[in-house]
Order: structure tokens, then sequence, then C-alpha cells
């Protein structure tokens, strides 16, 4: 526990800048004297750790959102045991919870903002793995200004974001820059949380907020006045080009402990997220009432509209790393303590 303190101290620090099969051990060689019944044994003992490996039950945590929504299919199955794997799922609203629970090894996989997972990985000495990208850009421009197009559109508007040193911070500032403009240009206003944002622009539809999915959706809900008038994902593909990577927000990451003792249970995961994620984008509908049920969203309707705009996916492996390590060093660029303050290198990316 005194290791654990201050790996999770330091994390939670720079957080607030952000928000084959198993390894086996060598078994004995085969001699020529061997008798059937060593022969036996050894049959029986494979046996056993293949079952202990498929048994075993993968203990994932999510966060409150679009992460979550991905994995709805999967933990619909597993509650009624269906699911190929074994799995215990924990929901959460805040990326720090997370943090601490892989700290302790009450996680084994964690589904985290795309620049903790680079924290993580520096400050537990390459201790996790990202094995896939569950999310891309959820960021939006939300206003009744009907004037905005581009991101050089805001110039001598005011915006409402949440968090000054936050995700949606750094992506705004990115835009801003590649499209000639600097903070100057534009104000500012920084506030604690989505909701927030959400009330101000009710009172204020001609105002801009930046918003997440799925607080994009309910604020238009809310009021018909609001539009969606930038996709910040769109826009940083348009600027950022191959070397920006891609507008990444959550990846899923594995303890290596985990992934080296349980290496089958892990890709056996890997391969029910990816159905599960293209079952929410293929099923909106069906989705939809599940994402409710799991208490992730209170509105069906609300729901229904704002996964198309969660950029929910699966990519992994050589698909992954281009596009994660693009985000990961533009990030690096803006500020170096974002992505943990330095930028993680082959061991990182899952390669199965």
């Amino acid at each position: 526990m005194k290791k654990i303190i201050p790996i999770f101290m330091a994390l939670t620090v720079a957080l607030t800048a952000l928000t084959g099969c198993s390894t086996k051990k060598g078994e004995p060689e085969t001699k020529p004297q061997d008798t059937t019944a060593s022969l036996s044994q050894e049959v029986t003992e494979s046996k056993t750790d293949s079952a202990k490996n498929e048994s075993y039950t993968l203990k994932i945590g999510s966060l409150k959102g679009p992460t979550s929504m991905g994995l709805v299919e999967l933990k619909d199955q597993s509650s009624k045991g269906t699911s190929e794997g074994s799995y215990e799922f924990t929901m959460v609203t805040a990326a720090d919870e997370l943090l601490g629970k892989i700290v302790s090894k009450e996680l084994d996989i964690a589904l985290v903002p795309a620049n903790m997972a680079s924290i993580l990985y520096t400050k537990t000495n390459h201790e996790i793995t990202v094995l896939d990208i569950n999310t891309l850009g959820v960021l939006y421009g939300i206003s009744g200004d009907a004037s905005i197009k581009t991101t050089a559109d805001l110039k001598g508007k005011t915006i409402y974001l949440t968090g000054k040193g936050t995700t949606p911070d750094y992506v705004l500032q990115h835009l801003l820059k590649a499209n000639g403009l600097t903070a100057e240009d534009v104000t500012l206003e920084y506030k604690s949380e989505a909701t927030e944002v959400a009330s101000i622009l009710k009172e204020k539809p001609d105002a801009v907020g930046i918003l997440p999915q799925p607080f994009a959706t309910a604020a238009m809900v809310q009021n018909d006045k609001l539009h969606m008038v930038l996709d910040l994902t769109k826009e940083w593909d348009a600027k950022s080009g191959s070397e920006g990577g891609s507008l990444v927000t959550g990846v899923t990451i594995c303890r290596n402990e985990v992934l080296k003792e349980h290496k089958e249970a892990v890709d056996t995961f890997m391969a029910e997220h990816k159905k599960s994620a293209e079952f929410v984008n293929s099923n909106v509908s069906e989705a939809a009432a599940l994402v409710v049920s799991d208490g992730i969203i209170e509105k069906a309707p609300i729901a229904e509209k704002a996964i198309p705009y969660c950029s929910i996916t699966y990519i992994d492996g050589k698909d992954m790393k281009p596009l994660l390590g693009g985000y990961l060093n533009v990030l690096f660029d803006m500020e170096p303590s974002s992505v943990g303050g330095a930028l993680p290198d082959d061991s990182f990316y899952y390669m199965p």
C-alpha cells in the first residue's frame, strides 16, 4: 500500500491537468524414460491450466458516458450468462476513480481517457498496455449562432467549456492555433462541469459551448434554438494531417500482469468488445434501451439521438498506433505533462 499511495498521488496531480495463450513457466523436459503416467500428468496439468484461464473473471471498469455505451451489449450478455468470457463490470463517474482501482489492482482492464493511459504508463513504470481505441472525438460546438461554420468563425466569440487545462481546453487551443487564432481572439469561460455549460447555453443560445456527448445532444433537445455548429473531430482531422493522428477520446488499457497470465481471457474480451461496439452503432434503438437500463443516460430518445455522435468504435493493433500516437504527440507538443511528461514507447501498444 505504501508503494501504491505515491503513485496514486502523482497520477491524481497529473490528471488535474487533463481530465498466444497464458505464458507458462517452463515445463520439465520430456526424457526417454518418462512413463505413460508422467505424460498423463502433463496432459492433466495442461487441461487444468486451460480451464483456469478460461474461467478467469476479468474485472472491467469504465466511465459513465460513451466509453461505457460501447460495452452495453457485452454487459447485457454477461448478465445473462451468454457471453463467451467471464466479466465483472464497474462504472464510475470520474476518471481518477478508475486510476486508483487500476493502481490498487482492483481492476484488470479499464476504459480511460487517452491521455490518462499515457500518464499511467509513465507513472507505473510501463505496467499497463493499451488494447484498443474505444471512442474517437465526442466534442462538439453547440450554439444558436448560425454564422459559425468552422473554428475560424469563433473569432470574437465567447466560448464556454469545462476546466482550464482539461482535454476540451487543449483540443480547442490546438484548433484555434491551427486556424490562425489565439486565446486573445476569443473569450474563454471555464466551468467545472458540462451541465453548467449546458445551463448557460439554455439562457444564452447565441453563446458557444464546447460539450461532449451525450451532453451536447441533451442541450439541443432541451432548447430547439441550439444546433451543432462544430464537430471538433472533423476540425481536428482537417488541420492536423496524418502526423496529428485523430482526436482520440477513450482507450482500453490492461494491467500487464493480467495480460501475461490471462492472455486468452483478454483476447476473448477484445473480440467481444469489438462485437459490442459494432452492435451499438448498427442497432441504435436497441442499444439506446440498454444504455438507459444501464443508467448511462436517463431517457431513450436522448440516447438514441446521441449514439450516432458518440464516435463509439473499436480500433486495435497497427491501425490504433498511428491514430493514438499522433494525438498524444500533439498534446505533448502543447504541454508535456498532459501525457505524463514523455511520449510512450512501442510497448505501450498491444499488437495481438
